[in-house]
């Protein structure tokens, strides 16, 4: 199933229910449980990772994990690229 970018949060499990995602400390498990098994969870996380948004979870990641990942994996470009195959935007 290929999404253009917006279209994938229409299909989200969260729809609806975004500042149940917008939490702090041992809230943030609970909100990381909405994420299971939601078919766009790699376009959520793709979003937040490329934007460097930094609140709240997507893609079921805390925006701890995020920072941790993005320190990490420094030689990804486009992470839609790597966790969704999509080729990236011609950068000019």
């Amino acid at each position: 199933m290929s999404l253009a970018p917006s279209d994938w949060t229409l299909e989200a499990r969260c729809q609806g229910s975004a500042d149940s995602l917008f939490v702090e400390g041992a809230q943030q498990k609970k909100a990381r449980q909405l994420c299971r098994g939601c078919a766009v969870r790699s376009h959520c996380l793709a979003e937040a990772l490329d934007n460097r948004i930094e609140w709240g979870v997507w893609g079921g990641m805390t925006e701890r994990e995020r920072r941790h990942l993005l320190r990490v994996r420094t030689d990804v470009e486009s992470w839609a690229s790597l966790l969704l195959g999509q080729k990236s935007p011609d950068r000019s």
